[in-house]
């Protein structure tokens, strides 16, 4: 999902917003999440996730196109992400689609599925 498709989706839902005022929603919660993580700190969204920073050492490397041994690269800090118990049972569970609003989605089932049998070559 795009920016522009999340954007579309929530004013969908929203309809008593306008979708300039999602929009102009969506643009200031990215911003303040980056400038969050860009000032060290992290962010914890229960049921959702937690976004943080990671340190990646500092190491030697080979460039693979020339061969080249030695090349110094520094250490750096990585965005990094670490989803929530509630979205990975969510992610995991064999429920197609979105769920009905107010009803609870670990509740409902895969359609019933039949495999055929392969066939012999």
């Amino acid at each position: 999902m795009t920016k522009s498709e999340l954007i579309k989706r929530m004013s969908e839902k929203l309809d008593q917003l306008t979708t300039r005022d999602v929009d102009l929603a969506v643009h200031t919660l990215l911003e303040i999440m980056s400038n969050t993580l860009a000032n060290g700190e992290r962010i914890e969204i229960r049921g959702f996730g937690t976004f943080s920073n990671h340190f990646r050492k500092p190491q030697m490397v080979r460039n693979p196109r020339t061969g080249e041994d030695g090349i110094f690269k520094p250490g750096k800090f990585v965005p990094y992400f670490k989803p929530g118990k509630e979205l990975r049972s969510r992610v995991n569970s064999p429920v197609q689609g979105d769920c009905i609003d107010g009803q609870d989605c670990s509740q409902m089932g895969a359609p019933d599925v039949q495999m055929e049998p392969e066939a012999d070559q």
